[in-house]
């Protein structure tokens, strides 16, 4: 667990505050701090700020200030002022200055433009309306749109983490203009072109919707490889408010944004002539709306147009008011006068129109007519579902409908697949004549489309889902940490399992791009944790959800290290001991030695030791060459401690004299001619011998330049006998001849030096991909530009997986070529290659890495090539697809043919197709033609599939054939105005000549329709009549040769009544009835009569009998007293008869007395023999304990039981009792003996059997 965090004391005790200022004023924050020494550091956006003419940073005891001068549009951005651990935060604001002149704006009627004096204060001016209306806004641009105040402006800030690299913002726009959303997805990592698509809302795809008012465009640059989409919205509705969406793909990619359109209406002002409001629609030649020129009469006759009342209802509110409105976010109830005058009487019209400001009455009477007749009534449905529900997640929601009949049954369904009884999740309500569906806890899953269902009738509706939003309940907090330490954000959220995003100034922060960062989740908390931070995890750390965000900053400090002793200057004498030492705070930081700039290594007379806090050097046996400066430098820290070594010589006095200079470069195995060889970046130290009496002057030169002591990190210097030349840290510019020239007053001498800087070779450029196979690829590159001074001995190379930090080495001995085949890769996954250039000196920096590269194989050649149809000039091919694909998209098919005998190849078409058909045109008739097929992918062409031989360019004769489908073998019997559509298939080539005819007699054209194909015939009847019915017969004809077939088609109908229905006798409870069968029935079979009854009183009919087949019946249980009438319709195959047959007399049941008898019902005998249902089971039991011996027995009368021991009577022995209970029958033998063991038996009689059970009992001795 992290330590809590300490409340610390703040530093300041005036703290700077938020101000506001206009653009190119000045202004001042200042600050007090509690002590007057403490450093100060101002900040802008956590970047720290030193004077400049832009910032003025004063300090004045504890007194600190910040001057900002010529405030600009930029500088509204956060500050912060820094004091040890304490740190504020401020704002800077910048305030608009008011604009003096009016708006520029052109509008197509001056009394349109309303005075900008006129203007109540404090109101935003609106967008006034402007006559151009193709100036359209482009949201990409991140502009906020003009008169918005501050925080209604748009966020075009980006995330730019998936596909896109420019996301469509969300805008605004007033009626009638236009307005373009932009998205761009870069290409340089797809393998095919992105899709993308447009959504409104959550479901509507507006690729089906492009025209007039949307229009959807894309382009490419090849130059960048980024793909542009474009929606352009032309000409804005109030409708097209709403959010938006846009989605591209790309393979297994996917990225998707959200963006909402705002549509204002345009300000009416106090000049505004209400009646261009309801400018009528007028019909234009291309059959499309448009609104009526200005001026154009609104009074003219029918014809005219039509006026849209919903629209202008709806619009009429907002006429009253002065300001913009958003349509799509009014909360305002808007009154539907459609429903009020669908449930007015017409004497009421009149009114309704004058309450609600419809100018035109007549054409509001035109258009109520036609909405109700639009109206269709559903014969199932009472009330459907609404169109659209919407609940929150994890509530309730529940859906009503009411139903014509009580006794329907309903079917729900979801997303088209029925909801049975699971759980408590659904609940199935029917009460009366309504029906309700409840789905409980609510979740994404059931955001779907739901169906009710009666019969065939249906009512669909859709149910949204709407998670709540995931808020922050804890911020994140600031943290100063020192470096090496580790950190933990935590931050509480209102729900568990929620996602959250971290981000690291702006940039999100994943496990795939670092392991440095790891994150945990505890329920409601979200932790990031950074291991060993650094100067460069300095930033803004930023939680989002979907909900809200926090911020918190992380500043990292070095660790302050303290020197308790610091080494000192020493002087030596030759032969004695020479010890630097030191002590710092922290025992466990480790350092390094530098004499002259030179790391010193540990040898026989140099010793390092490190122990706890002390660092010591010594050197033994000093020698002159051990003086010079001294530098130990703690690892980690950026400071140093230097001491100087003096070297102490004995002078001895000498008598002087005059020897010339000499240079003695041989001494050291060298020429005057040699070379020196110096590896970039290392010293080069010469120490050239020299002799001569007086001591020498030495110079030394490059070319025309004299080189002197100071002359940067080449420097010379000369001591007693000696002059030595050094290079610090060489470079190539370093190379060259230097000279040396000694000089005393008894001669001079010169060398000549040539130094030579050699460096590993320059990184080679990014590798080339030649060619990909299944499992390797071939790799090209071009050698360094510089070889460091050294051959190139050759090259290693080295690869990684593209979403990978690992790079893998391929080859450990230089590879000579500077192409190479890779191999040992997956098939499918993308990789990058990198090559090093590897000379003497060592190896260079990496390439950068090739273009990433997906290792694929071609696939297999496509299968069952033949040819499907050909004719005189075309041939029609077909295939399957290859059995084998491989883990590349397949692009498509490339078809190719060439004349027999040629090695020409002519593409068929250009471009490959996605089809496994193929139709080639105009190829020469009578030609042998060969022709093949390939598959293409990433890696290229398939092999080929080719034809078995060559085939000759020829329509081939073909016998006419009609093939009858099944359904028309027999009769086809349709009802009375059905339509008849019979497509007849044959086959013949060339094209036959096909006839139709009726019952041998050319067919009516006003009644028939007939259309002819290649491949087959439809016949067509629109509304069939009874005259319709006959045999058609069929003739298919080419040359001299035919096929006929024949149709026969009945048109059925319903019966007429039946005749002359007679009450033929009466007696009893019963009348017997006679009738004959219709005149008409209905060209079809009758199948029988439904004979109904009614009482003369009442004359409410009632079915006696359906579907009866005779035509006399007798009707039965009629009530005595009454007088009844009868009647019968006919049955056929379609239905009853429209009419029924009536009887012209009717019968009388006439009353009589009855006497009751009772009925005799013979006794029943219900007696029983005994008999055991449950037997007497054998036992084993223990001497000295009870036991007991159970069974059940059934009789009727109840039996008489008897028990016995070895056939032996125990009834009346005072060892044992005897129970009976529900015929339930038990034996208790009290504490038994082994004597007690044997066969036991229980016996029932009564009178009418007798039945026995027995069993064994063992009695054992106690143990």
């Amino acid at each position: 667990m992290p330590e809590p965090t300490k409340k610390t004391v703040s530093a300041f005790t005036k703290k700077p505050k938020n101000q506001t200022a206009e653009i190119g004023a000045t202004v001042i924050f200042e600050a007090e701090t509690e002590k007057p020494d403490v450093k100060v550091r101002w900040q802008r956006d956590s970047k720290d700020i030193s004077s400049s003419y832009k910032y003025t940073i004063s300090a004045e005891g504890n007194m600190h200030s910040l001057t900002i001068n010529n405030i600009a549009q930029e500088d509204a951005v956060g500050y912060a002022v820094i004091a040890g651990v304490s740190k504020v935060k401020f704002e800077l604001k910048i305030k608009e200055s008011e604009v003096k002149g009016p708006q520029k704006a052109v509008s197509p009627d001056p009394a349109v433009a309303e005075p900008k004096s006129e203007e109540p204060k404090g109101t935003p001016s609106a967008p006034t309306e402007s006559s151009a209306p193709d100036t359209s806004g482009t949201v990409s641009d991140g502009i906020a749109p003009e008169g918005l105040p501050e925080i209604h402006q748009p966020d075009t800030r980006q995330d730019l983490t998936g596909l896109f690299t420019e996301k469509p913002q969300s805008g605004e726009v007033n009626v009638g203009e236009n307005i373009t959303f932009v998205a761009r997805v870069c290409g340089e990592s797809l393998l095919k072109k992105p899709t993308v698509k447009w959504f409104k809302g959550k479901w509507m795809d507006l690729a089906s919707k492009s025209g007039k008012h949307l229009q959807l465009k894309e382009h490419y640059d090849r130059n960048t490889k980024v793909y542009t989409f474009e929606m352009h919205i032309i000409a804005a509705k109030g409708n097209f408010a709403g959010a938006y969406r846009c989605e591209v793909s790309s393979k297994d990619k996917f990225d998707s944004c959200n963006f909402d359109l705002a549509v204002h209406e345009a300000r009416t002002t106090d000049g505004f002539d209400i009646r261009t409001a309801f400018r009528r629609t007028s019909i234009s030649a291309g059959g499309k709306k448009k609104m009526g020129e200005p001026g154009s009469s609104t009074d003219a006759g029918e014809d005219s147009g039509e006026l849209d009342f919903s629209a202008l209802l709806k619009k009429r509110d907002s006429f009253l008011k002065t300001g913009p409105r958003a349509v799509h976010v009014s909360t305002e109830s808007e009154v539907d006068v459609w429903e009020i005058l669908q449930k007015a009487s017409p004497s009421e019209y009149e009114k309704i129109a004058f309450q609600h400001g419809i100018t035109d009455l007549r054409g509001m009477l035109k258009r109520l007519k036609k909405m109700k007749k639009e109206e269709k009534k559903s014969a199932a449905f009472l009330r459907k579902l609404d169109p659209a529900y919407q609940v929150e997640k994890g509530h309730k929601i529940k859906m009503q409908i009411e139903v014509a009949n009580p006794d329907a049954e309903v079917k729900w369904l979801k997303n088209g697949q029925e909801i049975h009884l699971t759980g408590s999740k659904y609940i199935f309500e029917s009460v009366g004549n309504k029906r309700f569906l409840t789905i409980n806890n609510c979740t994404l899953a059931d955001d779907a489309a739901y169906t009710c269902m009666i019969g065939e009738e249906k009512t669909i509706t859709e149910l949204f889902v709407k998670e709540p939003p995931v808020l922050i309940v804890r911020n994140l907090e600031d943290q100063m940490v020192m470096k090496g330490e580790r950190v933990e954000f935590e931050c509480e959220v209102s729900e568990e399992g929620a996602q959250v995003k971290w981000e690291k100034d702006g940039v999100e922060l994943t496990r795939d791009e670092s392991f440095k960062y790891r994150f945990k989740k505890d329920g409601c908390k979200h932790v990031l944790i950074i291991n060993d931070v650094t100067k460069e995890d300095c930033g803004h750390y930023r939680v989002k959800t979907n909900g809200g965000q926090s911020l918190a900053e992380l500043m990292v400090q070095e660790k302050q290290l303290e020197v308790y002793q610091s080494i000192a200057d020493l002087t030596v004498k030759a032969k004695d001991q020479a010890v630097f030492k030191c002590e710092v705070s922290d025992e466990n930081v480790k350092g390094i030695w530098y004499k002259n700039g030179v790391e010193v290594k540990a040898d026989a007379r140099t010793h390092i030791t490190h122990i706890g806090r002390i660092h010591k050097l010594t050197i033994d046996d000093v020698k002159p060459e051990d003086e010079g400066d001294y530098t130990f430098v703690p690892e980690g820290y950026a400071f140093n401690l230097s001491a100087k070594l003096n070297f102490l010589e004995v002078k001895i006095d000498f008598v002087p004299r005059q020897d010339p200079p000499k240079i003695h470069l041989d001494c050291m195995g060298r020429t005057a001619e040699s070379t020196i060889l110096v590896v970039a970046g290392n010293k080069l130290r010469l120490d050239v011998p020299i002799t001569g009496d007086p001591a020498p002057i030495v110079v030394w030169t490059k070319g025309e330049k004299v080189l002197t002591d100071s002359d940067g990190h080449v420097h010379v210097e000369s001591t007693k006998g000696h002059c030595i030349f050094t290079i610090e840290g060489a470079e190539r510019q370093d190379e060259g001849v230097y000279s040396v020239i000694v000089r005393n007053p008894a001669g001079e001498d010169t060398a000549d030096i040539n130094v030579k800087v050699v460096d590993v070779p320059d990184p080679p450029e990014a590798p080339r991909i030649l060619s990909v196979g299944e499992d390797s690829c071939i790799v090209q590159w071009d050698p360094p530009l510089f070889d460091g001074g050294q051959p190139v001995i050759g090259y290693v190379l080295e690869r990684k997986k593209k979403k990978s930090y690992r790079w893998m080495r391929l080859n450990f001995d230089p590879y000579k070529e500077t192409t190479y085949e890779a191999k040992r890769m997956i098939e499918g996954v993308a990789y990058e290659m990198r090559v090093y250039a590897v000379n003497a000196i060592g190896m260079s920096r990496p390439s950068a890495a090739s273009q990433p590269f997906v290792p694929v194989a071609p696939t297999s050649e496509p299968t069952g090539l033949c040819v499907e149809d050909i004719s005189d000039t075309t041939i029609s091919l077909k295939w399957r697809a290859p059995e084998r694909i491989g883990s590349a998209e397949l692009e498509g098919y490339g078809v190719e043919y060439c004349k027999e005998g040629s090695d020409e190849w002519i593409p068929a078409f250009k471009g490959l197709t996605e089809r496994t058909s193929v139709i080639i045109r105009d190829l020469p008739t009578g030609e042998k033609m060969q022709f093949r097929v390939r598959a293409y992918n990433m890696a290229g062409p398939s092999p080929a599939a080719t034809l078995q031989q060559a085939v000759t360019i020829r329509e081939i004769m073909q016998r006419p054939k009609i093939w009858v489908p099944r359904n028309l073998r027999q009769t086809l019997i349709k009802k009375v105005g059905e339509m008849i559509n019979l497509v007849i298939p044959f086959q013949g080539k060339p094209r036959p000549q096909v006839t139709w005819t009726k019952n041998d007699e050319p067919l009516d054209p006003k009644q028939v329709s007939i259309r002819n194909s290649d491949t087959d015939t439809i016949l067509f009847i629109r509304r069939s009549e009874r005259k319709d019915s006959g045999k058609y017969d069929v003739q298919v004809q080419i040359e001299n040769v035919e096929d006929r077939a024949s149709v026969n088609i009945q048109i059925v109908d319903l019966p007429g009544p039946p005749q002359n229905l007679k009450v033929i006798d009466v007696w009893g409870f019963n009348v017997a009835l006679e009738w004959k069968p219709p005149k008409d029935n209905g060209n079809c079979d009758i199948t029988g009569y439904t004979i109904q009854k009614a009482d003369k009183k009442t004359m409410e009919w009632y079915t006696v009998f359906e579907h009866y087949r005779r035509t006399n019946c007798v009707v039965s249980d009629l009530i005595m007293g009454n007088e009844y009438v009868f009647r019968v319709y006919a049955i056929n195959m379609v239905g009853l008869s429209p009419e029924p047959c009536l009887s012209k007399d009717s019968a009388y049941i006439q009353k009589t007395g009855i006497v009751y008898k009772p009925p005799s019902y013979k006794e029943h005998d219900f007696s029983e023999a005994p008999k055991f249902t449950h037997p007497l089971v054998s036992r084993s039991v223990i001497a000295g304990y009870s036991a007991t011996l159970s069974c059940s027995v059934r009789g009727i009368p109840k039996p008489k039981i008897t028990w016995y021991k070895n056939k032996m009577d125990i009834t009346n022995e005072a060892k044992y009792r005897m129970f009976s209970n529900q015929g339930v029958l038990t034996l208790e033998i009290r504490k038994p003996c082994p004597f007690d063991g044997g066969v036991y038996m229980c016996k029932a009689i009564n009178d009418s059997g007798e039945d026995i059970v027995e069993c064994k009992l063992e009695v054992r001795h106690r143990e």
